[in-house]
């Protein structure tokens, strides 16, 4: 079994509700990777009976670090309407909530569709660029091949503000896995903190609150494969211990897959 399978496995506890595991290849500095903890939120609701349709949004506030070890996670469908259906998903731990989230899922129908938004381009394969070495990080890091065209935020640390925080990578789980919804979710979370780059130091920071958009329908994930995706990130405003950041993850050949916004706390 691929290790984020593992990770991603619910034992049903009825009712709705799961047990997870923390997963030790998705640990992060403190508590579980943020994307792995989307993926497993959402999973549950998309193993619930009830589910209709495909995901269409997920947010997810980290609430408290999730402790190593045995959680549960519960799903529920608050309203289901004609094309939508809305879910309340949370993740406990003897000391409460540790993570609250909704989803939004909905049964597409064919329409006018357009986009507006342009992908990258002129990019170098993935295969002529060197992948991010993994030593000295985060555990999590290992299970994705980071490939950076621009903004490679370990490239230095040298202490000094940068003009903008921009970044554009080729990345992928590793090992190769065909996208599905839930590490569509994960891998939208792979984007560094954008204050990493800006400032080009290490500050202690922690992700309070993250959304997900998926423009993605199965049939654009099944036609991606386990082909590398492009990533591109920004930071929009740094405020007095907080900042936002911004995401767009697109396929090999260049159509928007997912877009992620996601405030984030830093401590000076």
């Amino acid at each position: 079994m691929h290790p984020f399978d593992q990770a991603l496995q619910l034992q049903p506890l009825g009712d709705g509700a799961y047990q997870a595991e923390t997963s030790p290849d998705y640990a992060n500095m403190v508590g579980p990777f943020g994307g792995i903890t989307s993926a497993v939120l959402l999973n549950a609701a998309l193993q619930h009976p009830d589910k209709l349709g495909q995901p269409v949004a997920l947010t997810v506030n980290f609430v408290a670090p999730i402790a190593d070890g045995a959680y549960t996670v519960t799903a529920r469908a608050a309203r289901t309407n004609r094309s939508t259906q809305h879910w309340v998903i949370e993740a406990r731990q003897a000391t409460g909530v540790v993570a609250l989230a909704t989803a939004v899922f909905a049964t597409r129908r064919t329409t006018w569709s357009a986009a507006e938004a342009q992908a990258p381009q002129d990019l170098p394969p993935p295969e002529q660029l060197t992948r991010m070495p993994t030593g000295k990080r985060p555990p999590w890091v290992r299970f994705y091949d980071m490939r950076f065209t621009e903004g490679d935020v370990f490239s230095g640390f040298d202490g000094q503000e940068y003009p903008d925080s921009r970044s554009c990578q080729w990345l992928r789980d590793d090992p190769p896995r065909p996208l599905d919804f839930p590490a569509l979710a994960s891998i939208s979370d792979c984007f560094f903190p954008r204050i990493f780059l800006r400032r080009r130091r290490v500050a202690p920071i922690g992700t309070v609150s993250m959304t997900t958009y998926f423009h993605a329908d199965a049939a654009a994930l099944a036609a991606q494969g386990d082909r590398y995706l492009i990533g591109t990130a920004r930071g929009l405003k740094f405020h007095n211990g907080f900042f936002d950041q911004s995401g767009e993850m697109w396929s090999h050949d260049g159509h928007l897959l997912a877009s992620t916004h996601q405030t984030v706390y830093f401590k000076e």
